[in-house]
Order: structure tokens, then C-alpha cells, then sequence
């Protein structure tokens, strides 16, 4: 667990600092980076079409916005503010699911969307 989530240690929003005294690296915000990253990737090569649209732009703006979320919890200001912003990110994460769902089940069998949808779930 984190004991700088509220301070102003001069770290870098890619460590945490753990309460003995150890930095480690911060896995989760780098996957949800990852994550959306490649969302971006593959839902560029999904067929054109209007329903295709519309899947994409929400998809997108979930996936983005879970990380977003994560990085702002980052710097709350509070305890609250901290565990709105995680709450937001989790929910985002569970959309990203909905609509790695729905292109799984419309598109032909794809194993990179595969293993977009078990990383939404971890």
C-alpha cells in the first residue's frame, strides 16, 4: 500500500512508495496505459461500418478514461477524492469489458481481442 498518495513527495506518478520504505513500480498504472494503447491499435483494424463506429468511440473514451481516472487518483487530495477516482476507473474498466464483449461476439474468432478482454477483467 501507498503512503504518499496525498503528499507532495516529488515522486513520479510511476512509483509508489510503500509504507516500509520501499519504492516499487507502479504495475497497474502502466497497464492501464498499456491497455488503452493498444485498444487504440486494434480497433483500427475492426471493419467500417456504422455500428463499428460507434462501438469504437465508446470503447475508446472507456478505456481512456479508466487510466485517466487511475492517474488522477494519483494525485487526490483526499481520501475521498481518492477513492472516487478509483471507483470511476473501475467502473470504466467494467464498460471497456462490455464493449471488448460485444466485438468479440460480432467479428470473426480474434485472439488479440482474446486477450484485451482478460486483461480488462484482471
Amino acid at each position: 500500500m501507498s503512503n504518499n498518495i496525498f503528499d507532495s513527495s516529488g515522486m513520479t506518478e510511476d512509483f509508489l512508495m510503500c509504507e516500509d520504505g520501499e519504492v516499487k513500480i507502479n504495475d497497474l498504472q502502466k497497464r492501464l496505459f498499456d491497455f488503452a494503447v493498444k485498444i487504440i491499435r486494434v480497433i483500427r483494424k475492426l471493419p467500417k461500418g456504422k455500428e463499428y463506429d460507434v462501438i469504437s468511440y465508446q470503447l475508446i473514451k472507456a478505456s481512456t478514461s479508466a487510466g485517466a481516472n487511475y492517474e488522477e487518483s494519483q494525485g487526490a487530495v483526499s481520501r475521498p477524492d481518492f477513492t472516487n477516482k478509483i471507483g470511476i476507473s473501475l467502473k470504466e474498466m467494467r464498460e471497456s469489458n462490455y464493449w471488448v464483449r460485444l466485438i468479440e461476439a460480432t467479428t470473426a474468432e480474434n485472439q488479440e481481442w482474446k486477450e484485451i478482454r482478460k486483461e480488462s477483467v484482471e
